[in-house]
């Protein structure tokens, strides 16, 4: 009997793991040295390249790229980028062959998933060229 509510404990609190994001570690080892496309609703959304030391190049697919970094605070990955300085938060979760991003843990929020993935540098002509 003690057997058998161990197991049912276990197998109820197997959906509650699964649902914690990724690490630091686990984030970082999926993203090193990879681009990767994320869409937002069904339609593209922009494109991150992840560099060592957790530098990041963020694009909206414009052609227009941001330069930043990243770190875990309180179990989520948040980036920092030269126009903004305040933080934003995610929660990263595997889903299948990708990943599903939710804004500051709220899933209500923006969620965001992973569409394409590259080992290739993304395009970026830089703020404001030509002017």
């Amino acid at each position: 009997m003690k057997h058998a509510l161990s197991l049912i404990l276990s197998l109820a609190a197997a959906p509650l793991m699964a649902a914690d994001g990724m690490s630091a570690a686990e984030f970082e080892a999926y993203v090193e040295d990879k681009t990767l496309y994320f869409g937002l609703s069904g339609r593209p959304y922009g494109a991150e390249r992840y560099r060592d030391d957790r530098q990041v190049t963020w694009s909206f697919l414009d052609g227009e790229c941001k330069d930043g970094y990243w770190y875990e605070d309180a179990g989520q990955i948040c980036f920092v980028y030269e126009d903004r300085p305040d933080p934003q938060c995610w929660a990263f979760y595997r889903e299948g062959d990708g990943l599903r991003a939710e804004f500051a843990g709220d899933p209500t929020s923006t969620v965001l998933y992973e569409a394409n993935q590259s080992d290739e540098p993304m395009l970026c002509y830089g703020p404001e060229v030509g002017v």
